[in-house]
């Protein structure tokens, strides 16, 4: 194994993979091994744990200790691997002519890899503006991981004047992307035998009726379309992921359990569908459930709401980055991403990274050479610029 100091992005690209870091374990062990490159380098960085304890994110700092620089996000944990059908171990990168295969290979160790293996040369460079690289957690479920650290820029920690958010963009400059709201609805009932129906409440009837509501709202999100004409899907999308309930076919079911999410376009007021849905509840399943006297209920949680990404037209991170990638155009991306956190917090922001997205959560996950060494030459790029005298 070569030594820290001559990691090129595919050695650090086969570290990183190297690590079973799907979302539900730990990433410690990855964070350690990035601290002691970094240690190794000279480069200084804050570890900012999360409450359990069992994970964290890391905010590297190359350059001067001054505000206005730039942060290069990426996330560490990956989606499960498990019931895919991988043909090697996902976790031991491999190499099949210029494709490197392996699970988070694209999103997004890739970007990670090529991050940390520009820094010893980012260092090298009289930057006047600092280079920061933040890693971070939890971005496959709850885009929760870079919160603490976005709250301490501008305190203990510089804040930047542009982030670029590294998911897979094959180097192009995404300006937008969707929210994303998942939510568990729980359908509350009473079990009898089946056959008193009406001296039970079956929760799986007041499922039915909401999954077919999210059906209609998502029906008339189509036909409302994007008005910025920008998205494919080109509307606001409903997706009910998972349904469970009941215990057997004779007995009324006593809970029913549902799992959907929804994709909004810019402009969409977030709380719109799960105020739609609770007054649903409120006027036909509650009543319908109830109707011979019986004590059903029917609970919405919010699980998480990622903010989207709204374009922000030349912006410092716009400008900076189409700058860098020799383009004069942005596009959107279909999914969510920690983008929109920093975006609220008052920090322009794009996404742009390498790979294709079309590889990411698949099996046999990889990602063309060729893109790690765009995402090299436009971190070397960004080095550059930064080095300029202001």
């Amino acid at each position: 194994m070569p030594t820290p100091q001559t990691l090129s992005t595919i050695d650090l690209l086969e570290r990183l993979v190297s690590f079973d870091t799907v979302s539900d374990k730990s990433n410690l062990p990855l964070i350690a091994f990035v601290r002691a490159y970094l240690d190794s380098h000279g480069i200084p960085y804050v570890v900012a744990p999360n409450a359990r304890g069992d994970k964290a994110a890391i905010f590297a700092t190359i350059g001067p200790h001054v505000d206005g620089g730039v942060v290069l996000s990426g996330h560490t944990d990956v989606v499960p691997v498990v019931g895919q059908a991988w043909t090697a171990d996902p976790f031991t990168l491999r190499r099949e002519g210029t494709r490197l295969y392996g699970r988070g290979a694209c999103d997004m160790k890739g970007f990670d890899a090529a991050c940390l293996a520009m820094a010893p040369e980012l260092k090298r460079m009289d930057l006047k503006a600092p280079i920061h690289i933040l890693l971070s957690y939890d971005e496959e479920t709850t885009c929760l991981g870079v919160v603490d650290t976005i709250a301490r820029m501008g305190a203990d920690l510089p804040k930047p004047k542009a982030v670029f958010v590294g998911e897979p963009t094959s180097m192009q400059v995404a300006d937008a992307h969707k929210s994303v709201g998942t939510f568990f609805t729980t359908v509350h009932g009473f079990e009898v035998h089946s056959s008193s129906p009406r001296n039970g409440v079956n929760a799986i009837s007041g499922g039915a009726m909401i999954v077919a509501e999210l059906e209609r709202i998502f029906e008339e999100m189509v036909e409302r379309g994007d008005p910025t004409g920008r998205f494919q899907p080109p509307y606001t999308s409903i997706h009910v992921g998972t349904i469970n309930g009941g215990t057997a076919r004779n007995i009324t079911a006593r809970e029913c359990r549902l799992h959907w999410e929804f994709r909004g376009v810019p402009g969409l007021d977030i709380d719109e569908i799960p105020r739609r849905l609770q007054a649903f509840v409120d006027e036909r399943v509650l009543p319908r459930l109830n109707k011979f006297g019986g004590n059903g209920s029917v609970t919405t949680e919010t699980e998480i709401i990622v903010p989207g990404l709204a374009p922000d037209p030349g912006s410092a991170a716009e400008t900076l980055a189409l700058r860098l990638t020799g383009s004069n155009r942005t596009i959107t991306v279909p999914y969510g991403s920690e983008a929109g956190r920093f975006q609220k917090a008052g920090i322009a922001t794009v996404v742009c990274g390498p790979g294709d997205i079309a590889q990411a959560h698949q099996p046999d996950e990889w990602i063309e050479e060729s893109e790690l060494r765009a995402c090299e030459t436009f971190v070397l790029a960004l080095g550059r610029e930064l080095s300029r005298s202001t």
